[in-house]
């Protein structure tokens, strides 16, 4: 399985993909048969497990449990340690737009040598992170400010030296629930100036939301906190 072809081929044949993020910690394991069958009742193409803060000890076995889906897992880290070798693959992340030296280059250093030896498909994203109106879990975590709505051009311009210097994908973040999601104009303007695809998540709630962020132009939308309050979110 070669995640990152596969991601290329729909863009080019505009069909859109949609992830639905697991949370590791917010996992109930006396429900997980449940959980697996309506990951598999959903329209969803591609699994992402992770979180901004990982204590459970059983990543593995969620991992191995989740392929059962027949889904693409990718792993979306929150720091070298939230890395299990069962995945298809993993969001190599560069948080591009904080200035922390950890999520730009420190943690990445860490992780290198256990992915070197692993066979996980690596897919390096740039990860930006935007304002959404409160503070998220990923900007305590980090210790990043998010980008403010107030300048896209600055954003638009992150996202393009992302792909400058290499990076396949650009994730643009509002954060694990956030009270708003990445606006609709400002995905238009990342995806005019990228050639790579573009994933929007965070704060969309409602699949009226997912669809007005695939119009705009992201070619994967993440669902997560929805998703998790409500196990029917897409009956």
């Amino acid at each position: 399985m070669n995640v990152y072809n596969e991601m290329l081929m729909a863009r080019r044949e505009g069909r859109k993909l949609l992830a639905i993020l697991i949370d590791p910690d917010k996992i109930n394991w006396e429900l997980i048969d449940y959980l697996c069958e309506r990951i598999c009742a959903s329209p969803a193409t591609h699994l992402l497990v992770g979180g901004s803060h990982v204590a459970s000890q059983r990543l593995d076995e969620l991992v191995i449990t989740l392929k059962s889906c027949g889904l693409p897992v990718i792993l979306f880290p929150g720091n070298p340690s939230q890395i299990s070798t069962y995945a298809h693959g993993i969001l190599f992340l560069f948080l591009a737009s904080g200035r922390n030296p950890d999520f730009l280059i420190g943690h990445q250093v860490k992780a290198a040598p256990v992915l070197r030896s692993e066979s996980l498909e690596i897919l390096p994203t740039g990860y930006l992170l935007i304002e959404s109106g409160g503070i998220t879990a990923v900007q305590y975590v980090s210790g990043t400010t998010p980008m403010p709505l107030e300048n896209p051009a600055d954003i638009v311009n992150t996202a393009v030296a992302c792909e400058l210097l290499g990076q396949k994908l650009i994730y643009l973040e509002a954060g694990s629930g956030a009270s708003r999601p990445v606006p609709v104009n400002l995905i238009r303007k990342v995806r005019a100036a990228i050639n790579i695809p573009l994933l929007v998540g965070g704060g969309i709630r409602s699949l009226e939301g997912i669809e007005q962020a695939y119009d705009a132009g992201a070619d994967l939308v993440v669902i997560g906190t929805a998703f998790e309050d409500n196990i029917n979110f897409f009956n």
